[in-house]
C-alpha cells in the first residue's frame, strides 16, 4: 500500500488539535515534499527522518513522498511531528503494518540516530487522545508529564521500539506519573515578621476565596506578603493539577507542586502579560 494516515497533535496554547499526517509514496523521481503550512522546522524534518529511518536499519523509499499535515489552515511548528513522519512512511512502504495505526497518536521529535528527543505540550496532547480514545506514544522523558492525564499513554527511547509494538513483537511501557519530592517549595508566610493587619487579611482570603487589593507606596510589602499567599491555600485538587500542568506543559516548563504565583511589573503591557501574538 503506497498511501497510510497517522495520528499526531499540534500546540495551540493549552490546547492540542488533532493533525493528520498523510503520507502517499508515488513513481517518479525521488523527492521528499511536505505540505499543510509546515514552518521551518517542520520542512527540516525530511532530513531528521531520512537519517532516523536509515540508521534504524530501515529502508528509506527511494520515490516520490509526499506528506500531507491536515487540517492544511493550521500553522505547524516544531519537531514534533517526526515520529508521525516516520512511521507514516514505513506505512506507506510496507514495513510496518497500517491496521493498527487508526488506535494510535505519536508525538515527538526524532535524532539522526532514531532516539527520540521530548517536545513541550505532551500533557494537553494526552488529555485530547484520551478524550479520543487512542493511546499516545511520547518519548521516555516526557512520559511522567503525560501520565497526569490518565488514559492510555506509552513511552518509547527509539523508532525501533516504536515499531516493534506495531509488529506486536515488544509491548512498549505505559507512562507512569512521576512520584519524587511532593514538598511544597514556596514563600512561607511565617517569614513575615509586623504586617499583623495584611497577615489577617490573607488569612481570611485564602479560607474564604476571597480577592485581594493590594494598596500602598513602593517598599511597603505588597508583593512579598502576595508571594506568600499560594503557601496558605489549600493543595491543588487533581483537576486543578492537571491544569496548571497543561499551562507549564505547553510553556515547556516543569510541572508545580502548588499554585502559581506571578508578579509582573507595574508597567506592562496587555501583550507582554500573554506573551505576545503569533501571526
Amino acid at each position: 500500500m503506497s498511501l497510510s494516515v497517522t495520528y499526531s497533535r499540534a500546540q495551540l496554547g493549552v490546547s492540542a488539535p488533532l493533525v493528520t499526517v498523510e503520507t502517499h509514496l508515488a513513481n517518479g523521481l525521488p523527492a521528499f515534499h511536505i505540505v499543510g503550512l509546515p514552518e521551518a522546522a517542520v520542512r527540516e524534518s525530511r532530513d531528521r527522518v531520512r537519517s532516523a529511518l536509515v540508521n534504524s536499519h530501515f529502508e528509506f523509499p527511494q520515490r516520490r513522498i509526499t506528506v500531507n499535515l491536515a487540517p492544511a489552515d493550521l500553522p505547524k511548528e516544531g519537531g514534533r511531528y517526526d515520529l508521525a513522519i516516520a512511521i507514516g512512511i514505513l506505512a506507506a512502504s510496507g514495513q510496518v503494518p497500517c491496521e493498527s495505526l487508526e488506535n494510535y497518536e505519536f508525538i515527538g521529535e526524532l535524532a539522526l540516530t532514531g532516539a527520540l528527543r521530548d517536545v513541550s505540550g505532551a500533557l494537553p496532547a494526552a488529555i485530547a487522545c484520551g478524550a479520543a480514545e487512542r493511546r499516545l506514544v511520547v518519548p521516555r522523558d516526557g512520559g511522567a508529564e503525560a501520565a497526569l492525564a490518565g488514559g492510555q499513554v506509552k513511552i518509547a527511547e527509539s523508532l525501533l521500539q516504536v515499531c516493534a509494538e506495531l509488529h506486536n513483537r515488544e509491548s512498549m511501557p505505559a507512562a507512569t506519573i512521576e512520584t519524587g519530592n511532593t514538598e511544597v517549595d514556596c514563600a512561607d508566610l511565617a517569614d513575615v515578621r509586623g504586617q499583623l493587619k495584611a497577615r489577617r487579611a490573607l488569612e481570611v482570603a485564602a479560607a474564604g476565596n476571597h480577592n485581594l487589593l493590594f494598596y500602598g507606596p513602593p517598599g511597603t510589602g505588597k508583593t512579598m506578603l502576595a508571594s506568600r499567599l499560594p503557601g496558605i491555600l489549600p493543595p491543588l485538587q487533581q483537576d486543578e493539577l492537571v491544569e496548571v500542568a497543561a499551562v507549564y506543559s505547553s510553556a515547556g516548563l516543569s510541572r508545580l507542586q502548588y499554585r502559581p504565583f506571578r508578579a509582573p511589573h507595574h508597567s506592562a503591557s496587555p501583550t507582554s502579560l500573554v506573551g505576545g501574538c503569533k501571526i
